[in-house]
């Protein structure tokens, strides 16, 4: 038996043969050409057809893995069109008289040395999507296919790494897991793994070779462990854990229907996440009972331009009729930072997480803003829709924001254009925000605490930086005492607070927070029936009850 170890994407765990995907090694001749006008010719026949051919991806993607996974193939077309690659490509041709596959290899390897070399991980990701267009390229003009894997069973792929068009193009009833040599997090494996709920891996330390080959595998997604050739203790082991899993999942599936509320009455606010429209569906399979966090920049980092008032107010008012009545919590636009959306033309910043962003841009780009007002309280008509702003730190942006929602308000009534209330509420993503909370809960309707950013704030990590990851702790008391402390001051004030970041699904959490008296959770779809679990078997004043004695022992001993 060998054991294996890599960082997980998806936990689960996967059993059954393995099936090593591997790539055909192109071989690129430098062949001197005599005509160069021709060659440019030759490379913009096979952009074309490369970008039919993306076009046709992002048409099946869409079917099988959504709006936002299929995104990706979108991202390629413009890629093959990029003036610095098609530059690049053309000079070498033409300056050095050589083959379109040659140009080609060369500026592969440049621009993905290029963006390997930085430090962002979103762009340090980019250097697969090069290698991937650029390979498609060469294919075409090689008059070959792309590799396609081939399995007839059900199998654990093992690769190198994976590109974008390899894995949609995947037979997705043939695939148990993922694992790659190497690859990111950030990776869009990682996300289809996660999007198919299939136990991943990326990073593992392993010697990939065709030997490999229908060998029995599992694949560990909660530990990071790859076990080739388990033994039968492992096998038995692993086995049983499958089992247990499949039927924790079975046994979820009866809390739908059921009421968020702890054995001894307290009750909990149980919502989802979701980027965009096509995540409904899992919001209402997973029964969550309304959407604590609607993502509205993903309508603009999905544009190719600014969106109109219209296109927005549709999104809006399908989201609000679809939840038929349960609350839906949009964010205003929360870009900058890693969320970066080209028509902005945003300059960039030596400190994107401290700079211009979020509320920032819409205090600044007023009619941006109002665009997004005006579309979310037509659609309010429509359902029961609540609005919160994010990254706030003082009174002044609050009293500012309901100014402008004033003068948006006062526009449709002499338009005579029909809008609903709607709840305003802020989210509580700054320690400033934290210690001022008494204050700006007088102005608001709640609070929704977002984890993420106040953990990068509080600690002064970059979640962004694998470099911090050993850094970083999500359970630091200094995050816990501010949110206990935020949920405290909302109740002063006569409001409600929830927690809308990762910590949120987070169950060594779950009973903690209910404790702070958190009024709501909201979580990724596939969290919510985990939760509903803890809560409907936790008795609130028992948990006190065995913390208290915890830290009176704690005490004595001191």
């Amino acid at each position: 038996m060998q054991v294996c170890c890599g960082k997980s994407v998806f936990g689960g765990i996967a059993i059954g043969k393995i099936c090593v995907f591997s790539k055909k090694e192109k071989q690129i001749k430098r062949i001197k050409i005599e005509n160069p006008e021709k060659e440019i010719e030759r490379y913009a026949d096979a952009t074309q057809k490369a970008s039919e051919q993306l076009a046709g991806l992002y048409e099946k993607a869409l079917k099988e893995v959504g709006e936002a996974n299929a995104a990706i193939f979108e991202i390629h077309q413009m890629m093959l069109e990029d003036e610095d690659y098609t530059d690049s490509v053309k000079n070498i041709i033409t300056s050095q008289k050589v083959n379109a596959e040659y140009a080609i290899g060369v500026t592969a390897d440049n621009f993905a040395n290029m963006f390997s070399a930085m430090e962002d991980d979103y762009m340090r990701a980019r250097a697969a999507d090069v290698k991937d267009i650029s390979e498609r390229l060469l294919s075409i003009l090689e008059g070959n296919g792309m590799d396609m894997l081939e399995a007839d069973e059900p199998v654990i792929i093992l690769a190198d790494d994976l590109a974008p068009s390899e894995t949609v193009q995947m037979d997705k009833d043939n695939i148990l897991s993922f694992v790659t040599v190497h690859g990111s997090v950030n990776s869009h494996t990682a996300i289809l793994a996660r999007t198919m709920s299939i136990p991943a891996l990326v990073s593992t330390r392993l010697e990939l070779s065709e030997e490999l080959n229908g060998r029995n595998a599992i694949v560990d997604g909660f530990e990071g462990i790859l076990y080739l050739d388990p033994d039968e203790a492992i096998m038995q082991k692993m086995q049983q854990r499958k089992s247990e899993e499949d039927e924790k999942k079975k046994l979820l599936l009866d809390l739908k229907g059921k009421e968020d509320v702890t054995l001894d009455g307290h009750k909990l606010m149980l919502y989802a996440n979701i980027g965009n429209a096509k995540d409904l569906a899992l919001v209402l399979k997973n029964d969550a009972n309304g959407i604590g966090l609607f993502r509205s920049e993903f309508i603009y980092l999905e544009s190719k331009d600014y969106p109109t008032e219209n296109e927005q107010f549709q999104i809006y008012k399908s989201v609000a009729e679809t939840m038929a009545g349960k609350r839906v919590i949009i964010r205003t636009l929360d870009i900058g930072a890693d969320k970066k959306v080209d028509y902005f033309s945003l300059e960039p910043e030596e400190n994107p997480a401290l700079g211009y962003r979020a509320i920032r841009i819409c205090l600044t780009q007023t009619d941006i803003f109002k665009t997004q007002l005006r579309a979310i309280l037509r659609a309010s008509v429509y359902g029961n829709i609540a609005i919160m702003y994010p990254m706030i730190t003082s009174v002044g942006e609050v009293r500012q924001i309901k100014q402008i929602m004033e003068e948006v308000k006062k526009e449709l009534d002499e338009q005579q254009i029909a809008y609903g209330e709607v709840m305003q509420g802020i989210m509580v993503e700054t320690p400033a925000a934290v210690m001022v909370s008494d204050e700006l809960a007088r102005e608001v309707d709640f609070f929704s605490i977002g984890t993420n950013d106040l953990t990068q704030y509080t600690l002064a990590i970059d979640r962004q930086n694998p470099k911090l990851d050993a850094f970083y702790d999500a359970h630091h008391p200094a995050v816990l005492k501010m949110i206990r402390m935020v949920v405290e001051n909302a109740h002063k004030a006569g409001i409600w607070a929830g927690i809308c970041g990762e910590l949120g699904a987070d169950t060594e959490l779950t009973q903690e927070f209910l404790d702070m008296g958190v009024d709501e959770l909201s979580v990724s779809p596939g969290r919510v029936l985990p939760i509903r679990k803890i809560v409907r078997e936790t008795d609130l004043a028992k948990y006190r009850e065995k913390k208290n004695n915890i830290l009176q022992r704690g005490v004595t001993s001191c």
